[in-house]
């Protein structure tokens, strides 16, 4: 534990962000397991919305800052193409 105020503090706003973080991880792991379970049903238009739902996600996470944006970018182009392949 620590000893110096500005530590606990600072030990306090760590914790805080790790629960945010762990929240939007966790809503973009949702967001792209409703993707993969829309391509295996096959049907269109739920894939077309999970896409833009999983787009929207990773756009607002990198927005947060939880993620880089190249990384946000290029998930969003490897599940576009897999949605369209699967269409």
């Amino acid at each position: 534990m620590p000893n110096i105020k500005s530590a606990k503090r600072r030990m306090r706003s760590d914790a805080a962000k790790q629960a945010r973080n762990r929240s939007v991880k966790t809503t973009l792991k949702t967001a792209e397991r409703h993707l993969n379970d829309a391509i295996k049903d096959g049907n269109k238009e739920n894939t077309e919305k999970a896409l833009s739902a999983s787009a929207s996600a990773y756009d607002k996470a990198a927005k947060l800052g939880v993620i880089h944006s190249a990384k946000a970018n290029r998930k969003k182009s490897r599940l576009a193409n897999r949605a369209n392949a699967a269409a």
